[in-house]
């Protein structure tokens, strides 16, 4: 079992305050489910997915912003679950070890 966070990584790929600010919450997080392992997870275009399907099952707009953000999360789950049976490697950046050295 893990946990996987959404880490908000800007279309260019920088990383933006809100990516700061999901990054302190995952190590706070990490620390308080230790020794569950937290993964930050790459969670570009997930709100896009998540519209497009909402759209596809027929719901309208006003009715899809109130459940965009749950399918946003359930596309980027998938997607991680889908990249890890076909990689066998767990996806996005574990939160801790020595790359989290020093505070970060």
């Amino acid at each position: 079992m893990e946990i996987v966070v959404g880490l908000p990584i800007g279309l260019s790929g920088n990383i933006g305050v809100a990516a700061e600010l999901v990054r302190e919450y995952a190590i706070n997080l990490a620390r308080a489910v230790a020794p569950v392992p937290v993964r930050l997870v790459d969670e570009r275009f997930t709100t896009v997915l998540a519209h497009a399907a909402l759209a596809e099952q027929g719901r309208d707009s006003r009715r899809r912003r109130a459940v965009v953000d749950q399918a946003a999360a359930a596309t980027l789950l998938q997607g991680a679950l889908d990249a890890e049976r076909q990689t066998g490697q767990p996806p996005g950046e574990l939160v801790g070890g020595d790359a989290w050295a020093g505070g970060r």
